[in-house]
Formats: structure tokens, sequence, C-alpha cells
């Protein structure tokens, strides 16, 4: 059955037809045949039948060509539309006398042909409804299949035809390729979307034509990311040089940048998905890198995979068995000739059974990027809790201490739940726990954030802004946001003091933090010489190796005690 909503030509009126003939009387005999279930245009020549054609590229559903016309024989106009990208789509019914000419017209394009003289009505209306709905059923896949900015197959078909691509070729060995353009949400926002556009359809143009030959196929998989599988290849930075030479120039004259990530020789046995994100694990490492513009995964990639995944797998075992401990790091307010302890930052560590002592820097991103982090996150929650609560009834003394709230905690609306429960059952206060959230945090979906933020200080929760400094927010952000303290962030900190680097931000900063009557708390001051600096500056709190490393639970609890001694003195 015709779908009519398939094609934009087709729709609420009748299907557009060209009538190709130099005789009046076989042009109106098929106009009258037609009319009737279809809207008939005519030509008398090639040349005039090729400008009907292509005023009315996006309307026309079919041609009826006669091969035998004075001037532009039939072949040549069928050549013509073969190659002009904007009318081949429309398909050719050959009328002719010649039988022989019926090889040589499907070779040139036609989909069928006509003999003259006419067959029976019946016979014409049946082969020009076939030809439609034929045309109209592969360009309603092609537009499913495809993306339709660049024309190349979308991420679900690309998967099918590099299937069975496998399948038809089973020794063969395959590359899986991903390639991003650099900073691309840039080149949008400097140079307009069309550039953008026009920046992403030669970027696919390109690299489907470096691979078409080899019988390689592309797709985007999304944005700015291209994939491609193809048959094994070495010139990964020809194909890079030859899709950046085709791009359109910025006005600066810069060429755009490109990166790829290759996954050579892929593994077979493994789901196409995997083989591609093995490419995005090569691609990755070259964040950051700017003399590097191509990267292969490796064996050392490979490692690290196979350890990503075993961590993975051993998080239900490390949040059930208690693998993750809380380190404690105090915070020492330096205003009193003699620093005092204040406070302190919980910080989660991991002792994995097997594999040791495992860096945060190591699971934490890998949680993030796993959605495990917030289960996380509410596990060190809980233990620190549960130490604030043992100190306090077992020593009679305790400080703040604050836990990081990450940005996905944020958006879960049991969060002011799931915190007020744990202060209930371990007869805790706000005050007891302070709340770290990121500077990042507030600039992204910010209006959501403050709104959650200003619920959880509603319910007495004091909030620190985390790794202030790291670059994501202008220094009149500060004064909108609702925050109870300003945390300096340590590579912010190590740079100030780096060398001859100027320590006047710092200044600023903490000028802005007295105006806005908030403290501000320094992290990963590590020496006499920095400490000293930021007392005379008017920070407020500081923390880091100068006065201690994170430390056990039991180990914090000297500083507790020594704490309580230094105050009984001040009492006596």
């Amino acid at each position: 059955m015709q779908n009519t909503q398939a094609n934009p030509r087709t729709a609420d009126r009748k299907h557009l037809i060209l009538i190709v003939d130099d005789e009046p009387v076989n042009r109106e005999i098929l106009r009258m045949i037609l009319e009737e279930e279809y809207e008939p245009l005519t030509a008398a020549d090639g040349e005039t039948a090729l400008s009907i054609i292509r005023e009315n590229s996006e309307k026309l559903s079919l041609v009826l060509l006669d091969l035998l016309m004075p001037g532009m024989h039939g072949l040549e106009v069928l050549q013509k539309l073969q190659e002009d990208p904007a009318v081949k789509h429309i398909p050719v019914i050959v009328l002719t006398a010649d039988q022989q000419a019926e090889v040589e017209s499907l070779r040139a394009g036609a989909v069928d042909f006509l003999s003259k003289p006419y067959p029976d009505r019946e016979v014409i209306l049946a082969r020009v409804r076939r030809t439609i709905e034929m045309t109209e059923d592969r360009e309603l896949i092609e537009f499913t299949e495809r993306d339709r900015l660049t024309g190349l197959l979308n991420r679900e078909y690309f998967y099918r035809y590099a299937e069975q691509f496998d399948q038809n070729h089973e020794g063969q060995e395959m590359d899986a390729m991903m390639v991003d353009i650099c900073h691309f949400r840039m080149i949008n926002e400097r140079y307009g979307k069309a550039f953008g556009d026009e920046v992403l359809r030669r970027l696919g143009e390109s690299l489907r034509n470096a691979v078409r030959d080899g019988g390689g196929i592309v797709c985007r998989r999304v944005a700015d990311t291209f994939l491609v599988y193809c048959p094994h290849r070495e010139d990964y930075k020809s194909i890079l040089d030859g899709a950046v030479k085709a791009l359109p120039a910025r006005n600066s004259g810069s060429a755009i940048r490109l990166r790829m990530g290759v996954y050579a020789r892929a593994d077979r046995t493994i789901e196409l998905e995997r083989r591609f994100d093995r490419a995005k694990m090569a691609l990755d490492t070259l964040i950051g890198n700017y003399r590097s513009s191509c990267a292969l995964y490796d064996s050392a990639l490979h490692e690290n995979e196979i350890f990503e995944e075993r961590l993975l797998e051993s998080f239900d075992a490390a949040i059930r068995e208690k693998q993750f401990l809380v380190y404690f790091q105090p915070k020492f307010d330096i205003r009193p000739e003699k620093p005092v302890l204040a406070s302190a930052e919980a910080l989660v560590r991991w002792v994995h059974p097997e594999l040791g002592f495992i860096q945060p820097d190591k699971f934490i991103p890998l949680f993030e990027k796993n959605g495990l982090i917030p289960r996380l996150d509410e596990y060190v929650w809980r233990e620190t809790a549960a130490h604030i609560r043992d100190w306090k009834n077992r020593l009679g003394v305790s400080v703040p201490v604050s836990v990081n709230v990450s940005r996905v905690d944020m958006f879960d609306t049991d969060l002011a739940g799931i915190l007020t429960e744990l202060l209930r059952e371990n007869g805790l206060t706000p005050a007891d726990l302070l709340l770290e959230i990121t500077e990042s945090a507030y600039t992204r979906d910010s209006s959501q954030i403050i709104e959650r933020v200003n619920q959880l200080r509603g319910l007495g929760f004091h909030i620190e802004m985390d790794d202030f400094g790291t670059g994501y927010s202008s220094l009149s952000m500060i004064s909108e946001l609702p925050i109870d303290a300003l945390k300096l962030d340590m590579i912010f900190i190590r740079t100030a003091f780096a060398g001859n680097r100027s320590t006047r931000l710092i200044e600023i900063i903490i000028d802005i933090a007295d105006f806005l009557g908030v403290p501000v708390i320094a992290e990963g001051v590590e020496t006499e010489e920095q400490m000293t600096a930021l007392r005379e500056m008017g920070c407020d709190l500081v923390q880091g190796y100068y006065f201690s490393r994170p430390v056990p639970g039991e180990a914090f609890e000297e500083f507790l005690l020594a704490g309580r001694r230094t105050a009984e003195k001040g009492n006596e």
C-alpha cells in the first residue's frame, strides 16, 4: 500500500510526473492515461526536461523519458541526472521502441522501461505505481537509517551494517575509529550554527570518501563525533589531514583541529560497541594534548580497561565489606597567634583486599562516569556521621566535618531527607556536618543547584564552595551564590605561590569574601611561608600537609584530644 506520508513531495496532493517525448501525440497519450491519478507535466526535449526536473527536484515523483529525441539523447539526460546529487534520487522509466536499449538504459540509471508502441493503460499505470511505491519505500528506509544533516548512517544502522560486513568478511582485519572536533561548541558559538553544520557535513563526506573504496562505513555518532569501521590500514594521519583540508576556513584563518582514536585490528570476538569504546579510550588520551591528533588503543590502555572493570565489579563488595575508609584532614583557624583546630574534611580511601591501596583519582572519576558516585557519597556521609557520634560519646568532643556533595547528588530530590535522617539516626545536628559543593556544580544548571542549596541552608546546613579558583565562575558570580564559606583549590594556591607568581588574586578573593561576610579556607598549604602569607592576607582557615595529611579516624582523635587540652588550659 502506498504511504503518501513517507515523502514530502506526495503529501495531500497528486504525485507529480514529468513526461519527456518529442512526439506531441505520445505526450498526449501518456498525459491522458496518467491525469486521473497523477499530475503530469510535459517536455518536448532533453534541455527543457532537465530545467523542469531541477526546478521541481523536491516535488517530482517520476520521469517518463523518451530515448530518441533531437538534440540531447535520452541517455545523456540520464547521465546528467545521475551526476547531480539534487535530482539523482528521482526515478526514471525509459520510453523506447528499441528493445536493445533496455540494458544500456538500466546501466545508465533507469529503474524500468516502457516499450513503444505503448502497452495497455493498466500496464502503464501498474508500472508507474510500482516504481513510485518502491522509490518511496527506499527513501523512507534511508530517512530512518541516515543522519539528516550529513547523510551518513545513524548509529543503530551503522552497527547493523558493520555486523553484516563482519559476517561476509570473516578473515578481514578491521579498524574501529572515532573522530571528533576539538572545541566544537565554541565553533558554533563564534561562527554560528550554519557554519558548524557545514563543518560536520564536510567532515562526514571526507571520512566517507577516505574509506569507501575499501568497503569502510561511517556514521555520525552524536553531535561532532563520528565512527569509522573499515578494513585495517595505517594511513590514519593522512585521513585526518585530508579531513582538515576539506573543512571550511574560519575567519581567523586557523585550521579546525580534529582528533582520532583508533582500535586497530579490532578483536572481533567482542561486541562492536565495545570496540568503539576502546577507540574512545584512545581518543580520550588526547584531551589536553596539542602535539598529537591521533592515538591508538594499546596494551597499556587494555590493562587499564581490565583494571577499571575489576574496580567496578568490586564496588558492591567494597561497600558491603567497608573496604572504603574515611580519612580526615584537619582545618585550622589561623587567625589566633597559635592556630586552633576548627573543623575537618572527610576524604575516602579504598583498601582493596587483593589490589591493596587504590588512589582516589583512580576510582572516583570511574565511579562518576558509571553512575556509582551517589552510593559512595552516601556511604561516606554515614561513616562520617558515625565517627562524629562516636567521638562525642567516647571522647566528649568533636568538630564539624565537611563531606563532599557531588553535582549528581544535588539533583536527588530526596537529598535533604537522606541527610536529615542520618543526622537523626546519629543524634547530630546540621552544625556537625558541613557540605562541600564544587564551584563547577554552581555554574551548570545553576538555578536548580541554587534552589537545592537554599533548601539545605534552610534546614541549617552550612555550605562550602569547594575547588574555587579552577576557572569555572567569575568573581562577580560569587556575590549571587548561596554559600557560607569559600574554599580555594590547592592547585590555585600552589600556582599563586610558585616562582615569582603574584598572590594578588588571592587577596582580591579574600577581600570579596570579607565583603560577603564568609570565611576563606585555603587547602593544599604545605609550608610555613604559605601559611604566614595567607594569614597576613586575611585568610581564615587552612588545611594541608603543613598541619597534617589526611589520616584515619583513630589518628584524627589526637587532634581532637589536643584541641580539648588546649581549651581546658584556656579555661583554667
